[in-house]
């Protein structure tokens, strides 16, 4: 609709609820149009009902001329009256019955446009209605782009817009070769999304995966997702980039070390492992997952146990270490992923996601 914006009833930056009265645009002009439909509807009612007055006296007189025809032919033949006399009647009973007929089609018109006037009516409703604008959701208001007074106009006038808070969608993409291993663990559970937003003091928030696109995006190679997060901070913004991890699964009790402890030999990946007499012994290990900076060790290594970090060049079999800040110089022992003590590890493809 196009009229003149009367009232603005909030700032911009407030937060709205769902259903908060907004703008007013002036009424006038559509009261003015919903008064004029009411006035036709009423006009077009007591046309009805004249309409159906007019049937029914119309009706008792082809009711009279019928009955009069019908005496008047009985009278001919019994040779009372003229035959002319009776074909007079007859003509008369006819003429009313074509009135009648004629009386109702009136009536259905009348009922038809009684229909048609009611829906102008309701529409004039649903045009006054919208001279009241609410908010369709809970957000946070933007730029306001017309004032009181600004002549605004319907599907080209943009007033303001409402970004929605919580929750929010961060949406991402991962390469297409992990979509069948993201489907396995869909269909075994709820896939969790940490989001972390690219600022200074950013503080990551937690959320679930909700949606998997349905086709790969042939140009890149990858397949689109989008995760639901609560918000209740605020921490996410719309339109903001995230560094954004999927975790796919837990690994309990899982054994894990700095990549750079892991070396690799002719045959197999090894580690140098401290024993107690401090000399250390090259070990042979399976390594599984890379998260980060740490490697998970599916086989030849203990919770618990200390190993070499770095300086491995110059070590062999039997060599004697000293250990240092705990033994992050000559060895490492550490958690979550600093040392080969077992803890849990977590793997997922991360990327960026923006809100």
């Amino acid at each position: 609709m196009t009229g003149q914006l009367t009232e603005v009833n909030f700032a911009e930056g407030d937060y709205v609820k769902k259903g908060d009265h907004l703008f007013t645009i002036d009424p006038r002009p559509f009261e003015a149009q919903l008064d004029q439909a009411m006035a036709s509807l009423k006009r077009d009612e007591a046309l009805l009902s004249q309409a159906e007055a007019q049937l029914g006296r119309d009706a008792a007189n082809a009711e009279y001329a019928q009955v009069a025809s019908e005496r008047q032919a009985e009278l001919t033949d019994r040779g009372i009256i003229s035959k002319d006399q009776a074909q007079q009647a007859g003509a008369l009973a006819e003429a009313a019955a074509a009135t009648v007929k004629a009386d109702k089609a009136s009536v259905e018109s009348a009922k038809a446009q009684i229909v048609s006037q009611q829906a102008a009516v309701n529409n004039a409703k649903v045009a006054l209605s919208y001279t009241i604008i609410r908010s369709p959701l809970d957000g946070r208001t933007g730029n306001l782009s017309v004032k009181a007074g600004n002549l605004v106009s319907a599907n080209s006038t943009e007033l303001m817009t409402i970004a929605q808070l919580q929750p929010v969608y961060v949406t991402f993409a991962v390469p297409a070769v992990h979509l069948s291993t993201i489907k396995r663990h869909m269909a075994q559970s709820t896939l969790m999304v940490t989001a972390t937003p690219q600022t200074a003091d950013a503080k990551p928030a937690d959320g679930r995966l909700t949606f998997v696109d349905n086709g790969v995006d042939a140009t890149t190679d990858t397949i689109k997702l989008k995760a639901t997060f609560t918000n209740r901070d605020s921490e996410l913004w719309p339109g903001q980039f995230s560094r954004v991890v999927l975790h796919l699964t837990t690994l309990p009790q899982a054994v894990v070390v700095p990549s750079e402890a892991v070396q690799t030999g002719q045959d197999s990946q090894y580690v140098f492992v401290v024993k107690p007499d401090s000399s250390v012994e090259q070990r042979p290990v399976t390594t599984g997952q890379r998260v980060g900076e740490d490697t998970v060790v599916d086989k030849g290594l203990k919770p618990g146990e200390t190993i070499v970090r770095e300086g491995q060049l110059r070590l062999e079999a039997g060599t004697v270490v000293q250990t240092g800040r705990g033994g992050e110089r000559g060895g490492g022992r550490g958690r979550g992923g600093r040392g080969n003590r077992g803890g849990e590890g977590r793997q997922g493809p991360g990327t960026q996601g923006q809100g």
